[in-house]
């Protein structure tokens, strides 16, 4: 599959630009320096870097620790464009204004739930072929997902399990986990995390 077959469609092709504005500005007003962030997230400044500089995406393990390193939460980094009517505000998500992260390798998850202080959030992921969580982590709280569409490799501590469509899993996020999609399609998962650590 081709790199530009990986991204995201034309309304969300903006999106990857203000995670990379938004890592330094926060870091920025936490009043941190590029090598602090590094030593407290475990990457390296010149990783760092490149993302501030929207030259990369960053793997899920890796933009959880800078949230981590920062005080915040994934959630924090999500963004888009589109507007929101005011009369949905804090209730109701329309599809076209959906607030996006994007990672490595053209993973993106699509924020379902208002972006407000709740005690769950729920995402819609998007997994090409083949792609992977290849680092382990763990937060507070609990998770649960459905596989809409496609397969896909789910590891919670030393347990291992093959998952097809319509099977769906949850466990404590305090257990190391990890994931990916062995198929041929891109897997479709719809988690909901509780409370909102991710």
């Amino acid at each position: 599959m081709s790199n530009s077959s990986k991204m995201p469609p034309a309304s969300d092709a903006a999106a990857p630009h203000f995670l990379g504005t938004r890592i330094r500005g926060l870091r920025k007003r936490r009043g941190m320096t590029l090598a602090e962030l590094a030593s407290q997230s475990e990457l390296t400044a010149g990783y760092i870097s490149q993302l501030e500089r929207n030259l990369a995406y960053p793997s899920i393990p890796a933009l959880f620790n800078i949230t981590r390193s920062l005080g915040v939460t994934i959630q924090w980094f999500f963004a888009s464009e589109a507007t929101t009517d005011p009369a949905d505000d804090g209730i109701v998500v329309r599809k076209h204004s959906r607030l996006n992260v994007h990672y490595e390798d053209g993973i993106v998850d699509q924020l379902l739930t208002p972006q407000a202080t709740r005690q769950l959030e729920m995402l819609h992921s998007r997994f090409p072929p083949g792609t992977y969580s290849q680092q382990s982590y763990s937060h507070d709280g609990e998770e649960a997902g459905f596989l809409l569409s496609g397969s896909f490799e789910l590891w919670v501590g030393e347990r291992y399990f093959q998952l097809n469509e319509g099977d769906s899993f949850s466990f404590s996020s305090q257990e190391p986990h990890r994931y990916g999609n062995p198929g041929e399609v891109d897997a479709v998962v719809i988690w909901v995390i509780t409370p909102p650590t991710f």
